[in-house]
């Protein structure tokens, strides 16, 4: 390391409330590993029971979560081809996504609830790549209407990579209004809760602009703007809940705006209100927005598996394609680091697969673009076609 580079950190590391997240290239890479070959396969992961999460550790590590009467995780060091034997994160526990890696350090956050929320939530921290598990001492805030939020099922969560909120860790969260039951679901609403010390402490951040939604999930875009998708199963009468409904932060996190229908994504399988959790992935590609989301492209059933692609940060979704044609159900997405075994890659999680409980689809942009099919929502930059 060069002089001035030493000083620079070390000056970083005194002045209170800096971060210093890896080198960009490590987190952020060039947007050609993504192209060329197309590639996908998809294996069986978890028996039994629901709710998978995935992240990719800063070693380039897969960490999949999964479980309803405990929480457990697997392993991949090889980029997917193969899987180490279950970990248990907490005996008993729930399991309410959420994984959060911290760039800063490399630590891996899971968060665990006692039961189906509204329930008491506790944090446990990996600082070994997934392998072992502590749990931590923390305090979640309230949000200014005093209500405690709830962790159950959001997607995975992110470290702030742009701006002056860089290093700071986001992930979705909720509000049950004390029980999911369709009569409350007027009152429910999604936020998140972030945390700026590693996640001793973490705020709540104000509403999502709309009632009735629930397990969200979050982008940071290039230029330090966070993307903000939501299921929703409650609308105003004569709204359509059956799509998806999208926000934005300017300040980190902390409030919401610019509140849109998304025509163009499914919020599960349109014969029902209820919706149906979602996966979102930002490419880890410098300079560009590209987003991946996956659900059900189905009129009926939780079936079809389908992930979608937008090149404008969520603004237009012009091409899709089937992952799995039978059961698919909640979902997570992730996308590979650079100079790791898993750059260039998408690695979607998700309940259902070849043989029930969960698998692990394993595919890249080139997929996506060689046999996608055209939405009419936008168009896939010239360069890619």
């Amino acid at each position: 390391m060069k002089k001035s580079v030493l000083l620079f950190t070390v000056a970083c590391a005194l002045l209170t409330g800096c971060k210093h997240l890896q080198p960009s290239s490590k987190v952020e890479g060039p947007l050609k590993p993504h192209l060329g070959e197309a590639k996908f396969d998809v294996q069986p992961l978890f028996p039994n029971e629901r709710f998978g999460n995935v992240v990719v550790s800063t070693k380039g590590t897969i960490i999949a979560t999964w479980g309803t009467s405990h929480v457990r995780a697997k392993r991949s060091e090889d980029g997917g081809n193969t899987w180490g034997p279950e970990i248990v994160i907490a005996k008993p526990g729930f399991q309410p996504g959420g994984l959060t890696v911290n760039e800063t350090n490399g630590d891996i956050i899971a968060f665990v609830e006692d039961r189906h929320p509204p329930a008491p939530i506790h944090i446990y921290v990996s600082s070994d790549d997934g392998k072992t598990w502590n749990k931590i001492e923390t305090n979640i805030k309230p949000d200014s209407k005093g209500n405690d939020p709830s962790m159950h099922m959001n997607e995975h969560g992110i470290t702030l990579r742009h701006g002056k909120h860089k290093g700071r860790l986001i992930r979705p969260s909720r509000w049950y209004a004390g029980q999911n039951h369709s009569s409350k679901w007027p009152q429910h609403y999604t936020n998140a809760i972030y945390s700026d010390d590693d996640g001793k402490t973490w705020q709540t951040s104000e509403p999502f602009p709309a009632n009735g939604t629930g397990e969200a999930t979050i982008a940071e875009l290039s230029d330090g703007t966070i993307y903000y998708n939501s299921r929703r199963h409650w609308a105003e009468e004569g709204a359509n809940p059956r799509r998806r409904w999208t926000a934005t932060s300017t300040d980190g996190g902390h409030t919401w705006t610019d509140l849109t229908f998304c025509e163009a994504l499914p919020d599960g399988p349109q014969n029902t209100n209820y919706g149906c959790m979602a996966g979102l992935t930002r490419l880890a590609v410098k300079g560009h927005d590209i987003l991946i989301y996956s659900n059900c492209d189905s009129p009926n059933g939780r079936v079809k598996g389908t992930v979608w692609a937008s090149f404008d940060g969520g603004k237009t979704w012009p091409i899709k394609r089937l992952v799995f044609e039978g059961r698919h159900a909640y979902s997570s997405l992730t996308s590979g680091r650079p100079g790791t075994a898993t750059e260039g890659m998408i690695i979607h999680h998700f309940e259902g697969g070849p043989k029930g409980g969960s698998a692990v689809a394993r595919f890249n942009l080139a997929w996506i673009l060689e046999g996608g099919t055209k939405t009419g929502n936008g168009e896939v930059p010239s360069e890619l076609n």
